[in-house]
């Protein structure tokens, strides 16, 4: 058997979020037990292409001993579990019309650009005024037309989902807002996501996070032009403000920076 690269999976440090799955062109990734796997060696090219959608780094090549890379096979295989590599390379369609799905069940992680909708997201809801005769919550009225229109233009959000190098993110006025803001304030996506990238997280809870090595990446390989971070008034929140400027020094670049204050009943404080 020849010694040739492929892909090592650092089982400590892969958090099962699926981002390296999509990234594999020959579809040689998935998530097994809340891990990510490598299906088959015969899969996997060796080349790395992966290795920047891993936001945890728990991705390598090295070598070893392996069977040879099999195109044709990977590409069988791509086609049969629609995966997006069965379009790229034009293998038989045998995908079902709409986005390609990744393997591993996580297709919330999969890097995409958003178009606004033209009618108002079905999503959109207001309360309505009295509660259920049974004492449960009321359910939800749909919004009245051209009320609650997503401004959304792209997918992930979560800081710790979005790669560096996100095509969304290429010359973008990002926000980076803690995720209590979205519901302090009442007209967030008008304010905050209207013309924009948007990513999201919580310095509190996820604490133990490279947040500043990430922003540190992001800044220098995405192209933002400009960044403002949306923070709450209470002091768990701090550290949101902290950790991008951490980034900023870090990747050298000088990026327009603003910071707002959002208090607790919803009012901005710049």
């Amino acid at each position: 058997m020849p010694i040739r690269k492929i892909i090592q999976i650092d089982e400590d440090k892969c958090t099962g979020c699926g981002a390296c799955v999509p990234g594999c062109a020959e579809a040689a990734l998935a998530i097994v037990d809340n891990k990510a796997r490598l299906v088959k060696d015969i899969y996997c090219d060796g080349l790395g292409a992966c290795l920047g959608h891993c936001p945890e780094g728990a991705l390598t090549v090295i070598e070893r001993e392996a069977p040879d890379f099999d195109e044709e096979a990977a590409l069988a295989y791509a086609a049969k579990v629609g995966h997006p590599a069965a379009q790229k390379h034009h293998a038989p369609a045998a995908a079902p019309a709409g986005p390609a799905k990744a393997p591993c069940g996580c297709p919330g992680e999969q890097v995409m650009n958003l178009r606004p909708a033209a009618a108002p997201a079905a999503a959109s809801f207001a309360p309505a005024p009295q509660p259920c005769p049974n004492g449960r919550p009321a359910p939800f009225a749909p919004a009245p037309a051209g009320e609650g229109e997503n401004d959304l233009a792209h997918w992930p959000v979560q800081i710790r989902l979005v790669p560096p190098d996100a095509p969304f993110l290429r010359g973008a006025d990002l926000v980076v807002a803690a995720d209590c803001a979205a519901v302090a304030v009442a007209d967030f996506h008008r304010r905050f996501v209207r013309d924009k990238a948007i990513l999201m997280g919580c310095p509190k809870f996820d604490g133990e996070a490279d947040y500043a090595g990430r922003f540190a990446e992001l800044f220098t390989r995405s192209g933002v032009r400009s960044v403002t971070v949306v923070r709450m008034e209470v002091p768990c929140c701090g550290g949101l403000p902290a950790m991008v400027q951490g980034g900023l020094a870090a990747s050298g670049r000088d990026i327009p920076y603003r910071e707002i204050v959002v208090s607790r009943d919803g009012q901005l404080r710049a």
